[in-house]
């Protein structure tokens, strides 16, 4: 047996330290801790800025390590993986300048376009390959210009590098995360020279901001304190370690990481640089072992648990097996809504823009709990036969079978509209898809399993449980309801 390794996944709502050991090819794995996250309204003067309360994350990561180390013994490796975009600033002691800017925050509105016209929309996909989102850190840093904060800033980090910094004194920037940043060349898989040249004219020096990048499974060193073991770099972004762990024998597969954001889309050895991917809005984000994740952001389950917490908030019951069992008595596709509309990504009342959404389509809004969900629910399944579809024809590759990896993975409802909206059978697991592509990534690291990345997917093949869902009906009614939201 070899480890214990542990591997700290943070989300958007909470963080977990998952410890894992190695056992003739199976990965045995054991949630050690689990500490809460979220975004923090903090005022200043006439504005309210949302944050992460990072240094409560900083305190869960380390109380969390203490616990694995202590009931498991010293550890072999940890690994952080998280959410990408968002960043911590350092000043010349290295010091945490504030908390880091929650991507969901409204400064980055109407940044894109003042970065476009200093450096064309397309020009900037034939560089980073991103689709343009407004949180992305390069239009972050556009909008944070000529603040005190970024003047004093000598260093930028990701927030798992910034965990990282903190847990053995290394600034380094991890390249799966750094590839969401917009800032690196997607093709050289180095920082762009152009792009962050570009930020000058907001009077941002990015470059000097930015530290070295790493690949994954790059050893950072050793941890401080007593927790034993070295900091690997793994696929810090969470998207990038799920991907890694999705359990698929071969190439022609689509992956649907599901959680709070729903990432839809391939696995490829390329990045795929055209006009009709940009016009798509399609990213190419870097993952492990040289690949390339095209793929495409859905709102994801974001949308029920805003729900969730306004019908909470009006005292009404809204636990999720019930909320689903109500749902699944609801007629399919009576009511379906855009689930790339930028009205649904800031927090507040979800089911009333639902309602309004669904009324500016011409149907009939949701009227309770249980219809908002199918709503909901058909709208995902909807999106992600969009983005499969879309991404194999823009990088001429067929899909056989999606794999559901996160959270999502309990919602057996989703993931049978899921294979009916595509006519693709769905294969769901596993649920801990980050936390498992972290962990192995520490062991190939630190030499206890060789292999590429088919070799990692075996051992997650054979520590797993999957469950396969088969589609069921037609997709006539699926055509038809698309050509509704046209």
């Amino acid at each position: 047996m070899s480890g214990p390794y542990a591997a700290v996944d943070l989300g958007a709502s909470s963080g977990r330290v998952i410890v894992g050991h190695l056992d003739d090819g199976r990965l045995h794995t054991e949630e050690a801790a689990r500490f809460p996250n979220g975004p923090v309204a903090v005022p200043a003067g006439e504005v309210t800025t949302l944050h992460w309360d990072v240094l409560r994350l900083l305190e869960g990561t380390r109380s969390g390590l203490r616990t694995a180390a202590r009931e498991h013994g010293p550890l072999t490796g940890v690994g952080l993986d998280s959410w990408a975009v968002d960043y911590g600033l350092l000043d010349d002691d290295g010091a945490l300048l504030g908390n880091p800017v929650h991507y969901r925050d409204a400064r980055t509105e109407g940044v894109p376009d003042r970065v476009f016209a200093h450096l064309p929309a397309a020009d900037l996909y034939a560089r980073n390959g991103l689709q343009v989102q407004p949180f992305n850190t390069v239009f972050q840093l556009a909008a944070a210009a000529g603040t005190a904060q970024l003047a004093a800033a000598r260093r930028l980090l990701l927030v798992p590098d910034l965990l990282g910094y903190w847990l053995t004194g290394e600034q380094v920037a991890e390249v799966t995360n750094a590839s969401t940043t917009g800032l690196l060349d997607v093709t050289t898989r180095r920082w762009s020279e152009e792009i962050t040249g570009t930020l000058t004219a907001f009077g941002v020096d990015a470059a000097a901001l930015l530290p070295p990048l790493v690949e994954p499974g790059t050893v950072v060193g050793p941890l401080r304190e007593d927790l034993g073991g070295r900091l690997v770099a793994v696929g810090t972004h969470d998207t990038a370690s799920a991907v890694a762990a999705v359990p698929a024998d071969q190439p022609s597969f689509a992956y649907i990481s599901s959680g709070t954001w729903s990432l839809v889309g391939l696995e490829l050895d390329a990045p795929v640089l055209t006009e009709a991917s940009r016009a798509a809005n399609f990213t190419n984000e870097l993952g492990l072992d040289g690949t390339v994740r095209y793929l495409r952001n859905v709102m994801g389950l974001w949308l029920l648990q805003e729900c969730v917490r306004t019908w909470e908030e009006d005292g009404e019951r809204a636990d999720l097996p019930t909320l689903l069992a109500a749902a699944r008595q609801v007629p399919a596709l009576s009511c379906v809504i855009d689930t790339s509309d930028p009205a649904f990504l800031p927090p507040g009342d979800m089911p009333a823009r639902i309602a309004r959404a669904a009324s500016h389509a011409g149907q009939a809004p949701p009227r309770n709990p249980a219809e908002t969900t199918r709503c909901i629910l058909d709208s995902l399944a909807l999106g992600y036969r969009r983005a499969v579809r879309q991404a194999a024809e823009l990088a001429d590759r067929d899909v056989d079978v999606i794999h559901v990896v996160g959270g999502g993975v309990r919602n057996a409802l989703l993931c049978q509209l899921t294979a009916d909206a595509t006519g693709l059978p769905v294969v769901a697991g596993p649920v801990e898809g980050a936390a498992l592509g972290n962990l192995l990534v520490q062991a190939r690291a630190l030499g206890d399993l060789d292999g590429d990345l088919a070799a990692l997917r075996a051992v997650v093949a054979a520590s797993t449980e999957t469950r396969r869902y088969t589609p069921a009906g037609t997709t006539t009614i699926w055509d038809d309801a698309e050509r509704r939201l046209a």
